[in-house]
């Protein structure tokens, strides 16, 4: 980079190498299957204390047990 293209070309770096960060963060976050079990771990006790009813346990854990299911396929994927 020289000395004449920084003022413009720094700025832009800057915020693509973020964007790439957070992308990165992201997808640590999205297919972290231990993050998964925790929720429904979380999601048992809260049924077990009655803080949830039975439909919603049932939509919460279908759903928890999707991500989990695409997150080992993921895995699969990406070796």
């Amino acid at each position: 980079m020289t000395l004449l293209t920084l003022p413009v070309l720094g700025p832009l770096r800057a915020v693509a190498w973020i964007g790439a960060r957070v992308a990165d963060q992201t997808d640590r976050e999205l297919y972290d299957a231990e993050s998964v079990r925790r929720q429904l771990e979380e999601l048992q006790l809260r049924w077990d204390l009655g803080g949830v009813d039975e439909s919603e346990y049932v939509a919460a854990e279908d759903e928890l047990l999707a991500r989990l299911a695409a997150i080992r396929e993921h895995e699969a994927v990406e070796g």
